[in-house]
């Protein structure tokens, strides 16, 4: 019985990094799309959304199996747990990929980025491909070092999300209506892709050590709600 467990618990584990690298994949190619005006690419990621649903939907299928078939305790209910919160985080995260595709899908053949605040955008994708690399790694070697460093890391992209609206408020802001929600909707997309990647994070300290941190790494908590 134990080693049926265990190899569910395994197939789990493979679908849930297998999510996370189309999650990966699908920001990277956002980002294409948003700074290249390519329409392909944001067509590439709206269609393969799907794909992402489908795996977090398999996830949760699994995981409800686990816990009425196999009555975990301990720590294999704490990763079974976990593992149903990460499989609805990365969903989340590759929603916010295709809302920045359909995003640069509406402003074709423009630009969905406001060239005032271009720069601001190329530095946002920069870090969130960075960031999502970070917890492909995180997630295949449950890597708690790595999870402290998403966390820590998180304000630039808070840094970066207050300067659109540093950008929109200014008296030398010459944009349109239709920029200035593309730049508040965009920032907003982005500032949350890297709030999921530190709930991601919290989670995974939280299945290796069974404590919570808070943005502190020296702190430790209960588990997250």
């Amino acid at each position: 019985m134990r080693v049926l467990f265990n190899e569910e618990l395994e197939q789990v584990a493979d679908d849930l990094e297998k999510m996370v690298g189309d999650v990966q994949a699908a920001i990277t190619t956002a980002g294409i799309a948003l700074l290249n005006s390519d329409i392909d690419a944001a067509q590439t990621v709206i269609d393969g959304d799907k794909k992402i649903d489908d795996l977090e939907s398999r996830i949760v299928d699994q995981c409800v199996q686990l816990l009425a078939k196999q009555n975990p305790v301990a720590t294999d209910l704490r990763v079974i747990v976990s593992t149903l919160r990460l499989a609805s985080t990365f969903e989340r995260m590759g929603d916010l990929a295709r809302h920045i595709s359909e995003a640069a899908r509406r402003a074709y053949p423009g630009s969905g980025v406001p060239e005032q605040a271009r720069d601001i955008f190329v530095k946002m994708q920069h870090r969130v491909e960075e960031v999502s690399a970070q917890v492909v790694e995180m997630l295949a070697n449950r890597d708690t070092k790595t999870a402290e460093e998403i966390i820590i890391g998180d304000d630039e992209l808070d840094d970066l999300h207050h300067a659109t609206f540093s950008v929109a408020t200014a008296d030398t802001w010459k944009g349109t209506a239709q920029d200035t929600i593309n730049l508040v909707l965009l920032g907003r997309y982005y500032e949350r892709f890297g709030d999921h990647a530190v709930s991601a994070a919290r989670r995974v300290v939280y299945i290796v050590s069974g404590f919570d941190p808070a943005k502190e790494p020296e702190h430790t908590g209960p588990d997250p709600d």
